[in-house]
């Protein structure tokens, strides 16, 4: 005997995602076994308040690429201070791939990140504070050419000031030259900090 599927049956997709589509089933579908399951939840569940709390907490266990994508997705599409505060916190993880994910997440919220993102200039770990310049490529913001001398001016790290020096030549004036030039000073050893910071300068006054 043959079975003909009736036109009006739904599909198993479709009637998996019909049930429990509230926020506390969503909740629990976050740690369903099938990814597939996990990423539609996602796309659900950023609809409630508070989704920005779970979605943080999933994101830092989730192993699917697919998922943490929609995760990512979502917390951009939130944008609130839970979500920023959660992507910042992805800077500090030891995953190469999410610390570069959430850079890229946070250059598309830098108007709303900036004020936390400035205080990363002052982290321990100098990789957060390279990470911080990164995401200031993407901000057009009177005060970052400032936040950038502020920090040549007395961080200690060369890989960190040869970072800043980079972006100043993108975006600084001819004010933020004598900075540079002390910097040289400090760092009078370091033969790459005198190479980035003579190709600054030159760009900067040959515009």
């Amino acid at each position: 005997m043959v079975f003909v599927k009736r036109k009006d049956t739904p599909s198993f997709e479709h009637d998996r995602r019909k049930n429990s589509r509230d926020f506390e089933g969503l909740k629990r579908q976050l740690d369903a076994s099938d990814p597939s399951v996990r990423r539609w939840a996602v796309k659900d569940i950023a609809i409630y308040d508070g989704a920005s709390y779970v979605l943080v907490e999933r994101l830092k266990q989730e192993t699917c690429k697919d998922v943490r994508e929609a995760i990512f997705s979502a917390l951009i599409r939130i944008g609130d201070e839970v979500a920023i505060r959660g992507l910042v916190e992805c800077l500090r993880s030891e995953d190469t791939s999410l610390r570069n994910e959430a850079v890229e997440a946070l250059k598309l919220l830098i108007e709303k990140a900036a004020p936390v993102v400035r205080n990363l200039l002052r982290e321990k770990d100098p990789d957060v504070r390279i990470f911080a310049i990164n995401i200031f490529e993407s901000l057009k913001h009177p005060d970052v050419e400032d936040w950038l001398i502020e920090l040549i001016e007395r961080d200690p790290d060369v890989n960190v000031c040869a970072t800043a020096v980079d972006l100043l030549a993108e975006i600084g004036t001819e004010r933020c030259t004598e900075p540079m030039e002390r910097l040289l000073e400090r760092f009078s050893t370091e033969p790459y900090i005198r190479f980035v910071v003579e190709r600054a300068i030159r760009r900067i006054r040959g515009r």
